[in-house]
């Protein structure tokens, strides 16, 4: 293999390399997951401070959820049992 055909193999892996954008859905915690779920918790507490509510995660607790950042009833919220629910509360309130 002559040095320039080298050197252009060379420049097209490292631009490529440079160019591939890292999975952003796995460094991040991924919606509707046990560990979002934790995440939103801490922001959002849902129990009475005593260590009592709801399961996290349920859909008593995605209720609790809503009542706490006043969206209960909001028609533009999708449905608890969903994953466009999580996704809509991520994108709304969790930081």
């Amino acid at each position: 293999m002559s040095p320039s055909n080298y050197l252009a193999i060379c420049l097209l892996v490292l631009t490529t390399a440079a160019c591939t954008a890292p999975d952003t859905q796995s460094l991040e915690t991924q919606v509707c997951s046990e560990e979002w779920f934790e995440k939103v918790e801490r922001q959002i507490p849902t129990g009475d401070g005593q260590g009592h509510g709801p399961d996290t995660g349920s859909l008593e607790w995605r209720s609790v959820v809503e009542f706490r950042l006043g969206i209960r009833g909001n028609e533009a919220v999708p449905a608890r049992d969903s994953d466009q629910w999580c996704n809509y509360i991520d994108e709304q309130f969790i930081e």
